[in-house]
């Protein structure tokens, strides 16, 4: 369940067919959840809430036909791999591997693994390999330094992407927190009209981050209302990765510009970039294609900056928007000591959006 389907509207701007970063074509996603043991934490064995999610930016050859790309930082308490060379050479090459913190080398090895099987000649006639590897920290629920996450399990998650994919707690988001609430994976989409075309803006994110208080959802402070629900604890530590894709043809330099846009969604559910927060947007555009072994000059296809605007809105309410979904499709789980991290309930969000006045037909 999302937003709109409790009456909840994020912003004017209408959501495409699955209100999901799959809605810009070509775009999958794919996840491992790993959910093992119960009750006391033993270090390194135990209890298990974490995963990884995948995002494929296309359905062809990633290495071969790289796609333009920008990032923006927020905060910078966080351990991304791969956002230097996407700034340097404004592209992506490789799946986008989410996952927790401590797994990041074992996730870049096992986003390795699967390059170098599909590209033999990487380190032949080729130099390298930009693996893009986006973290946040699961700790609050999972055992995190068991490290638990496996190389083959982020080839795994790759393998399982599909334009229809779950959300909520679930791969990396699994053992997330948002506002004191379940978080973790969430989606959703925009289609917006730039001088006569339709174009699609999608987002994921991964949330985990926030105090109960700051939750704010259509511009109702919904965190104050609940503030006295069960299950507090470690209030505004976290982090959120948000990755917006997009099929409108813009350069490398714009889709930095696009990701910062990101943040403009982030700060209406009520992020501030607390100190120990990791906020990192990443941005990619689906249009053109940069092949790997190209000599001749390249023609980039782009809107120009004096349209660019309707693609701002639509990063930011579909960021927006994402992050509440990660809140509606997590259910309440149980993680490492006991530690309960309930689901947003439904039932009393209808009845605060009544309250305001803010939940349509």
């Amino acid at each position: 369940m999302k937003a709109p389907d409790l009456g909840i509207r994020i912003g004017r701007l209408e959501p495409g067919k699955r209100n999901s970063i799959s809605d810009v074509k070509g775009v999958k996603v794919g996840h491992v959840t790993l959910i093992k043991g119960e009750g006391k934490l033993v270090p390194g064995k135990g209890p298990v809430r974490t995963g990884v999610t995948a995002i494929l930016p296309h359905e062809g050859n990633i290495y071969k036909e790289k796609l333009l790309a920008g990032a923006f930082v927020m905060n910078g308490y966080s351990k991304p791999v791969g956002l230097v060379q996407v700034w340097e050479l404004g592209t992506i090459e490789t799946p986008i591997i989410l996952t927790n913190t401590l797994s990041i080398g074992t996730a870049v090895e096992g986003l390795l693994d699967y390059v170098l099987e599909e590209n033999e000649d990487i380190g032949v006639t080729t130099g390298s390999v930009n693996p893009i590897v986006l973290e946040c920290n699961d700790s609050y629920l999972n055992d995190i330094r068991g490290r638990h996450v496996r190389r083959e399990h982020v080839v795994e998650a790759i393998r399982n992407a599909s334009e229809d994919f779950e959300e909520g707690a679930v791969g990396a988001g699994t053992g997330m927190s948002a506002f004191e609430f379940k978080g973790g994976i969430g989606s959703a989409s925009r289609i917006v009209e730039v001088e006569g075309r339709k174009y699609t803006v999608g987002a994921l994110v991964l949330t985990n981050f926030g105090k109960r208080e700051d939750l704010t959802i259509a511009g109702v402070p919904v965190g104050l209302e609940l503030r006295g629900y069960p299950g507090r604890g470690e209030s505004g530590k976290g982090s959120i990765i948000m990755v917006v894709a997009t099929d409108a043809p813009l350069t490398a330099r714009q889709l930095n510009r696009l990701a910062k846009r990101a943040a403009v969604g982030l700060a209406r559910t009520g992020g501030y970039a607390y100190n120990g927060s990791g906020d990192i947007a990443l941005a990619f555009s689906t249009t053109n294609k940069i092949k790997h072994y190209e000599k001749e000059p390249i023609e980039i296809k782009a809107i120009p900056d004096s349209v660019i605007s309707p693609l701002f809105k639509a990063a930011a309410e579909a960021v927006e928007e994402a992050i509440i979904n990660s809140l509606l499709q997590a259910r309440t789980m149980t993680g490492r000591d006991n530690r309960i991290r309930y689901a947003l309930p439904k039932d009393e969000l209808v009845r605060i959006m009544k309250k305001y006045g803010r939940l349509e037909p």
